[in-house]
């Protein structure tokens, strides 16, 4: 056994999106959050002080009792890169790197300075490369003992992408694409060209993409050389992303046509660009894949970066590389690289053997009974109790099989950008026109957004065409089955799939029974899932988060806790449209 067995390690990431923080206590995760759920401010970036003191405090700990802070990547090879990027650049790259450098001086490269400071911490600081702690976090706390490992985002500290294996508590990482070279870079590149906000709304691109068709896909092989094992490079011409505060070049505005703007109509043209970059993304990572197994012979893959975000993309890996399993770590963008950096840590440089597999995500705060029934007396909010478990799981159904839209708070809050049943919206699947309710009224987003559906892990392989048991953290895309499609017109995609969450009664009783209530009444095992928030905010973390986007939005009944509010008994002039009263 390793002297240090018993550490406890704190993993950080911060200061260019998702700022998080992971709590591991003798080798088991026990806290992870995203400082963007206390701040309200979506994607926050700042030091994650409110998730460090959350993740002390779920681990009843102090700073002091830290024996060693993680933080998830190099600042100095960081701003090595971007000293050689705007050197080579000059005089073109001044601007950007002046706007850049006031962030550099003041956070960036004074990170030991900052924890130490605002933690009253004097212990060691540990620096994981950026690429590494993402590998760390796929491979780690997976289910494998060993498992191939790509890692592909916009960019770490030169890395864009990597690849390699993890044995035991050992990783190894084979090979690294640079940048400016980057799949995660392009993806934003076309995001920002159709009109959505970078490092946002990526995802809003991969949704649009099965309503266009891939007209523009020699378009971008023109500048991008993919070879076959995967690896890229770009024509910079193409790109200002290196040298300027915008992304798409003016020789990218002439091939692809002008940037929409946010207010414009998204047209065909729109549509057939995501697709195509859609297409050569996935072309990209399937020869990356490829490679990847030829070089390692091994049949389980471990994922993350932000574009192990792309469940289009995931779904299709064992189709089309020879992999036959795969595990993508629910917080699989900058914030999962805290836990990476703390896993690393705890795993490979202490030598730990691993002893966590994470199979659930529901690692964030959670309220009392007590802390709920005070905030809702003190605003006189009109709610009733339920008298036990049957009854709030049978009354939540009911009322989702009569077309109203619930707000569903249980227990702790989910881990990465998708609400798993703890922060969720449910509502009718089987309603053709809930898609657009749910669209127009509560979540004021854009039409062709679709809605994930939440289905009993028994019942899976009887809707969809799946290669596995569970999909517990809805990072992966699959093709219903025909016969069942026109069951669930709320959740099944213009293209017929759904991007898929599984869930059992061991995994989240509440959730799993209010599913299997719902199928009593209509015969069907699915629900919409869809996040218990709206367009620009992140996920509600506290009950005056939850009341809040309620009033804000259609939700029509709010069960939280042990407790059900109806809309219609708490007017919206109960409460100060700035702010809402706090214990």
């Amino acid at each position: 056994m390793s002297a240090e067995e018993n550490q406890v390690v704190l993993g950080i990431s911060c200061f260019y999106h998702d700022a998080a923080a992971c709590l591991m206590k003798d080798g088991i995760v026990v806290a992870a959050a995203e400082e963007e759920r206390f701040t309200r401010k979506k994607h926050d970036i700042s030091f994650p002080i409110n998730a460090i003191n959350y993740c002390l405090q779920e681990g009843s700990l102090n700073a002091g009792q830290i024996d060693y802070m993680a933080f998830y990547e190099k600042p100095l090879l960081k701003f090595e890169r971007l000293l050689s990027q705007h050197l080579e650049m000059f005089p073109f790259s001044f601007w950007p790197f002046y706007k850049a450098l006031p962030s550099w001086l003041n956070e960036k490269l004074r990170v030991p300075t900052i924890i130490r400071k605002k933690l009253k911490y004097n212990g060691d600081i540990l620096f994981i490369e950026h690429h590494m702690a993402h590998a760390a976090s796929a491979f780690l706390v997976s289910p494998y003992e060993e498992a191939a490992i790509l890692t592909i985002d916009g960019v770490g500290e030169w890395a864009t992408a990597s690849y390699g294996y993890g044995k035991g508590n050992e990783i190894t990482l084979l090979k690294e694409l640079r940048f400016p070279n980057s799949v995660g870079l392009l993806y934003s590149t076309v995001t920002a060209h159709l009109g959505f906000s970078v490092n946002n709304s990526e995802y809003k691109v991969m949704g649009l993409s099965p309503y266009g068709k891939p007209t523009y896909y020699d378009n971008f092989r023109k500048i991008i050389d993919v070879k076959e094992d995967g690896s890229i490079e770009f024509d910079m011409d193409y790109f200002d992303y290196h040298h300027k505060l915008t992304m798409p070049g003016k020789k990218f505005v002439e091939e692809f046509g002008p940037i929409r703007k946010p207010s414009e109509e998204v047209a065909q043209r729109h549509k057939d660009i995501a697709a195509s970059l859609q297409k050569i993304t996935e072309e990209i990572i399937f020869k990356m894949l490829n490679r990847l197994y030829n070089e390692t012979k091994m049949e389980n893959l471990c994922m993350a970066g932000g574009v192990a975000l792309n469940s289009v993309a995931n779904g299709k890996i064992t189709k089309n590389t020879p992999f036959k399993s795969v595990w993508v770590q629910p917080a699989a963008s900058d914030a999962g690289a805290s836990l990476g950096a703390a896993a690393y840590a705890y795993n490979v440089i202490f030598g730990n053997k691993r002893k966590y597999v994470m199979e659930s995500a529901y690692l964030g705060p959670s309220f009392s009974g007590d802390y709920i029934k005070n905030f809702l007396d003190k605003n006189n909010i009109v709610y009733k109790t339920f008298k036990s478990k049957d009854a709030l799981v049978k009354l939540t159904a009911n009322l989702i099989f009569n077309n109203n839209v619930v707000g569903w708070f249980q227990g702790r809050m989910e881990w990465g950008p998708r609400a798993l049943g703890a922060r969720s919206i449910l509502s009718n699947a089987a309603n053709p026109d809930m898609k657009d309710i749910l669209n127009r009224k509560v979540k004021h987003r854009e039409h062709f957004r679709p809605f994930a559906p939440v289905i009993s892990k028994e019942d899976v392989h009887e809707y969809f065409e799946i290669d596995k048991d569970e999909e517990p953290f809805m990072l992966f895309v699959y093709p219903f089955k025909e016969s069942k499609k026109k069951l669930v017109p709320g959740v099944v995609h213009v293209d017929g799939t759904g991007r898929l969450q599984t869930t059992s009664k061991e995994e989240n009783e509440l959730y799993y029974g209010v599913i299997k209530e719902f199928e009593k009444l209509s015969g069907i095992p699915i629900l919409i899932n869809t996040s218990f928030n709206i367009r620009g905010e992140p996920i509600v973390c506290a009950p005056e988060d939850a009341y809040k986007c309620m009033l804000g939005t259609g939700i029509d009944y709010l069960v939280i806790g042990s407790f059900l509010i109806k809309r219609d008994d708490n007017p919206k002039d109960m409460w100060d449209s700035e702010k809402i009263a706090k214990d």
